[in-house]
């Protein structure tokens, strides 16, 4: 079997480039036109973190409350009643006839100081005016002040998460710093609706 030797001339030779370069220009097309593959992430995490920060803040969150619980049973002078959100407060000043408390967007008038749970004064006496819901407070304070008549003054424990929580104040009250505050409401003006 005799195998035959093609030779290519300079006609020959075009062509075969020409084909080359057809072919290259379909690969590039066909290769671009393909539909983008998921890859997988480079590091996979198990959510150990989230786990371990879950764990933590429990642990922290109990030990508050024992704190507060021992407060509590300490001053038995005191009639302290356990919030529906997660803090305990008792009335200094309480008053009975009137039941106009502040609602979403009243303006409210009051004065309170915060102290460490240990009873170290953090902030002097402040009076403050606050529209209920549309600006910034922590979380406990907000919320205290809606159970408040005119007039009625309240002293608050809040545990961390109810106060500066793991941020704390970027001034006098650090990370995770349960606060006591002694709260007077002075005036509700009423929103117009």
């Amino acid at each position: 079997m005799k195998s035959k030797i093609y030779k290519l001339d300079h006609k020959g030779i075009t062509m075969l480039s020409k084909n080359l370069h057809y072919l290259l220009v379909i690969a590039i097309i066909f290769v671009s036109c393909k539909s983008p593959e998921a890859r997988m992430p480079e590091s996979v995490q198990s959510g150990s973190f989230l786990k371990e920060s879950v764990e933590r803040n429990k642990k922290l969150n109990e030990l508050e409350r024992d704190h507060i619980k021992d407060i509590i049973k300490n001053n038995p002078d005191k009639t302290y009643i356990a919030s529906e959100t997660g803090f305990w407060y008792y009335y200094n000043i309480k008053i009975e006839t009137d039941s106009l408390k502040p609602q979403f967007g009243d303006i409210v008038d009051f004065d309170y100081n915060i102290s460490s749970i240990e009873g170290n004064e953090i902030y002097a006496k402040t009076n403050r005016s606050y529209i209920i819901d549309k600006e910034e407070l922590f979380t406990g304070l907000r919320e205290g002040i809606k159970l408040l008549k005119p007039t009625e003054t309240a002293t608050f424990i809040f545990p961390s998460q109810k106060a500066f929580g793991y941020y704390g104040d970027d001034n006098k009250i650090g990370t995770n710093i349960p606060l006591i505050c002694e709260v007077t409401l002075n005036t509700i003006n009423k929103k117009n609706d």
